[in-house]
């Protein structure tokens, strides 16, 4: 039985560092990304940085929820697909 274990442990280490891997690398490249390409997260740090930290607005404002729509969630038209066909009766 000790011998099966001792010669299971190098490929389940190996799977198990590859597996950690694969799921980083798709982590990283499906996360949410601005229009220019960057990550949502860069952004947010380079806004907050260039922004004085007390700019008169009270917490809370909704800035960081409007930050995220795109026209396809909040219901506006999108340049593609967004007219319904029309019915000619």
């Amino acid at each position: 039985m000790g011998d099966v274990l001792s010669a299971l442990i190098p490929p389940a280490v190996v799977a198990t560092v590859f597996c950690t891997f694969v799921v980083k690398l798709l982590r990283k490249e499906m996360a949410p990304r601005t229009s220019d390409g960057r990550l949502v997260s860069e952004a947010r740090a380079d806004a907050a940085a260039s922004a004085p930290p007390d700019a008169g607005r009270p917490a809370g404002t909704g800035e960081e929820a409007a930050a995220h729509t795109c026209p396809e969630e909040d219901g506006s038209a999108g340049e593609e697909g967004s007219e319904r066909p029309r019915r000619d009766r």
